[in-house]
């Protein structure tokens, strides 16, 4: 299983980015959000790769789906 970032380091960011109170799950939401986004952006790319008959997904697939996906993203 891959690393996750450090607590800490993620909360003091959050902290030193916003006026607001933070709760004290909010770190773990956030690595949530960005992980489910990574996986998506991962599916997207897999599938725009197989319309293009290819295998691999390249760094124009990922760029083609990542401005779609970033616009459907923003609340």
């Amino acid at each position: 299983m891959s690393k996750k970032a450090p607590r800490a380091a993620l909360k003091l960011h959050m902290k030193n980015k916003s006026e607001i109170r933070i709760g004290k799950n909010a770190d773990l939401m956030a690595q949530l959000n960005l992980l489910i986004f990574l996986h998506r952006l991962a599916e997207e790319s897999r599938i725009k790769a197989f319309e293009g008959k290819t295998a691999t997904i390249k760094v124009h697939h990922v760029r083609a789906v990542a401005k779609k996906l970033l616009k459907s993203t923003r609340g």
